[in-house]
């Protein structure tokens, strides 16, 4: 992926309003982050952890999608898998993460989710750079695993377009 400037941002997100963008809190590290390792970018907002952002690229342009976080059961140890880059966290590791839909449908309230990696660092776990505990086998091989990432994200970008 290729970084982007902090105004391209603001500008890519398709399911919120132009004074929702502007406020959002975009990282201030960006020249430091990895991105010829990312398929895409994501982050949580820090001042309100129950809000993440999204960002990839579809058709060749950027596009932007917040995320709202479901709150998790305190207490509850559990195994789960993120659908995206098929890594399997203990306990918070992965939350359902819903997305209002772009367009009248979103106006309307309707909205779509799907379980990620909770720091949407899923293409850190593919290349071994971040771990999300003991290592366990790799379903698929990494090319097959990436591309696995990146249909599961056009496929869940084309459903908040709809």
């Amino acid at each position: 992926m290729l970084q982007p400037t902090e105004s391209a941002i603001r500008k890519a997100f398709v399911n919120c309003t132009q004074g929702e963008a502007k406020r959002m809190a975009v990282p201030n590290d960006l020249g430091t982050r990895p991105w010829d390792d990312l398929d895409f970018f994501g982050w949580r907002d820090p001042a309100a952890p129950q809000r993440a952002y999204l960002l990839a690229e579809s058709d060749g342009k950027l596009v932007g999608v917040a995320l709202r976080a479901a709150t998790h059961q305190i207490g509850r140890v559990r195994r789960s898998m993120c659908s995206l880059c098929l890594t399997t966290h203990l306990g918070d590791g992965v939350s359902l993460m819903t997305a209002r839909k772009a367009g009248p449908g979103g106006r309307q309230g309707d909205s779509v989710g799907t379980y990620m990696c909770s720091d949407l660092a899923c293409s850190l776990y593919l290349r071994k750079k971040k771990h999300a505990g003991p290592p366990m086998p790799d379903p698929l091989p990494l090319p097959e695993r990436i591309d696995h990432v990146r249909a599961a994200l056009a496929a869940f970008l084309r459903k908040v377009n709809e």
